[in-house]
């Protein structure tokens, strides 16, 4: 009996093993063949730095003549290499926490379909809601785009970990929308009566989802957070996005330079917001 149940659970268990093998080995894969294909956005902004000046400028956004071509091509063409390679760097640091974030907590699949939302139809949308503020400018550059992706990570982030401590997502990621928005402003807004106002107004607004935490709660979150930065990789994962997410708007909303290219605050504010809300909408759907 007890050679029989030996013989009869080695194949199993063998079985298992290569099984286990050979999805680590997919999963290997399908991790390689993805950050690959992100690398093809990088290659993508190079390629048309390297066009002709002329070129490139008639790809850029007119706010007086605008185009739908110009809506799109403007968000990939650069005409400095500071600027170029910002926004390389940024979108290097942005979508790589996302894409980590987003296999840690097993959803590979939004953040593909978030990718290629923000790559395709997020152009359009910027270009489009830029018109707002009439000027006789030109824009370009991805770092509209990029902001998308920080609207990513601070949808992802909260997951990941929120998740883990249990808490409904419904009460904890619109008082996070609110409360970044509140930073931006104090840190894109000249220092005032309208970046304090809109900082108080957009605490005000996150308070209210706060009457749901108990001290039990927060207790607990505590104890699992510690435990998730305890955890080889994923803490590491994780204190790298609160970095990012706490960090990256510095970048995002310089101060103002008079001398300066003038930067578009309100682009950036529009890429990052959008972001947020499509992915926010977008796991509800799914």
């Amino acid at each position: 009996m007890v050679g029989t149940n030996v013989d009869g659970m080695a194949p199993d268990a063998s079985k298992s093993e290569r099984d286990a093998t050979r999805n680590t080995s997919v999963g290997r894969s399908r991790v390689l063949v993805e950050a690959l294909a992100l690398l093809a956005v990088p290659a993508l902004l190079v390629a048309v730095f390297l066009l002709p000046e002329a070129t490139k400028r008639a790809a850029a956004f007119s706010y007086a003549d605008p185009t739908l071509a110009t809506a799109v091509t403007a968000h990939y063409v650069h005409l400095t290499v500071p600027h170029l390679v910002g926004n390389v760097l940024g979108f290097a640091l942005l979508a790589g926490t996302a894409y980590g974030l987003s296999v840690a907590s097993g959803r590979r699949r939004l953040f593909v379909v978030s990718t290629l939302t923000f790559l395709f139809a997020f152009p359009v949308a910027l270009s489009g809601l830029n018109l707002a503020i009439p000027r006789d400018a030109i824009g370009y550059g991805f770092s509209g785009i990029n902001m998308a992706f920080l609207g990513y990570v601070a949808v992802a982030l909260p997951i990941a970990v929120g998740e883990r401590v249990g808490l409904a997502r419904d009460r904890y990621l619109p008082p996070v929308f609110f409360l970044s928005a509140g930073y931006i402003a104090l840190i894109a807004l000249p220092a005032g009566a309208a970046s304090l106002g809109f900082a108080a107004a957009s605490v005000a607004v996150a308070l209210p989802y706060g009457r749901h935490v108990r001290r039990g709660s927060l207790r607990e979150a505590r104890r699992v957070v510690a435990r998730i930065l305890a955890t080889p990789r994923y803490g590491e994962l994780v204190a790298v996005a609160t970095v990012v997410l706490v960090g990256y708007p510095l970048v995002g909303f310089p101060a103002v330079s008079p001398t300066g290219i003038r930067v578009n605050v309100y682009i950036h504010f529009l890429g990052y917001a959008l972001g947020f809300l499509v992915v926010y909408i977008s796991l509800f759907v799914d």
